[in-house]
């Protein structure tokens, strides 16, 4: 007998389908949503992804779920979009990431077994190997990452490389090798910027901070989340002071900031 929760979300489900489809009628719809393609959108699906990951960050489910509905209006654009020029549907989209879930775990839906998350890992990590094979190819983990960084930011990449080469044997002994490899890139960095040369320099600053994404990986640290949190703590701090200065901020002196800044970070306490 099926769950009244399900007909219920199926039901809902069909709504929201219906309700995006009626937005892109060609007659009737709306100008902003008719005007969207897939390449406009990228932007958007970005920002919502974002602001989901700021909801979760600031434990705020009311703002999860208002933020997870936005990301999911994107991802139901995309299917309405495609649908349209005969492509595919939300049914093709559903159906592909069942098919991959149950094909990446094995363990869970075919042979019932109990296994540690680094079995899962690298059962996920050969599972994606054999679906997309790079035929032929005679650097496969070079071709692979170079696929798998292409849609990411810098840093993420910068990650993924990181834990990549550190399975295949490109990893420090000891965490003292990476702190030495970071004080050697600064001075490298510091003698690019004395030359006035910003090609090097690009380049110099980029090894700072690959080394840096290192340590963190090495002490399970997240890059992303240290950053988050300290853009969520300067922006505190200048609220503060913003509050409890007289006057317009560009019109103080050094020294008067300083103090507030100070004053901020004991009243604020971090």
């Amino acid at each position: 007998m099926t769950n009244t929760n399900q007909i219920n979300l199926g039901k809902k489900i069909n709504k929201l389908l219906e309700v995006v489809s009626d937005l892109r009628d060609p007659i009737n719809g709306c100008p902003w949503d008719l005007k969207q393609t897939h390449l406009s959108l990228i932007p958007y699906v970005l920002e919502e992804a974002y602001e989901v990951a700021h909801a979760i960050r600031e434990e705020n489910p009311n703002e999860l779920k208002e933020e997870l509905g936005d990301l999911l209006l994107q991802i139901i654009l995309h299917a309405q979009i495609a649908k349209e020029k005969n492509l595919f549907d939300m049914g093709d989209i559903i159906d592909i990431i069942t098919e991959k879930l149950i094909r990446r775990h094995p363990h869970v839906f075919q042979k019932k077994a109990t296994v540690s998350i680094k079995e899962v890992e690298d059962y996920w990590e050969q599972i994606k190997n054999n679906e997309k094979p790079l035929n032929n190819s005679k650097n496969p983990i070079s071709d692979r990452l170079k696929l798998k960084i292409r849609p990411q930011p810098s840093t993420n990449a910068a990650v993924i490389i990181s834990k990549r080469a550190s399975k295949i044997g490109f990893e420090w002994e000891k965490i003292d090798q990476i702190w030495d490899k970071l004080y050697e890139e600064l001075e490298e960095l510091k003698d690019a910027l004395k030359k006035e040369d910003t090609s090097e320099a690009e380049g110099e600053i980029g090894d700072v901070l690959f080394t840096l994404i290192n340590i963190a990986r090495w002490n399970k640290l997240s890059i992303e989340e240290g950053l988050a949190r300290t853009n969520k703590r300067f922006i505190e701090r200048l609220t503060y002071i913003e509050k409890n200065i007289d006057g317009e901020l560009h019109s103080q002196s050094k020294k008067k900031l300083e103090q507030y800044w100070e004053l901020a970070k004991i009243n604020l306490k971090h």
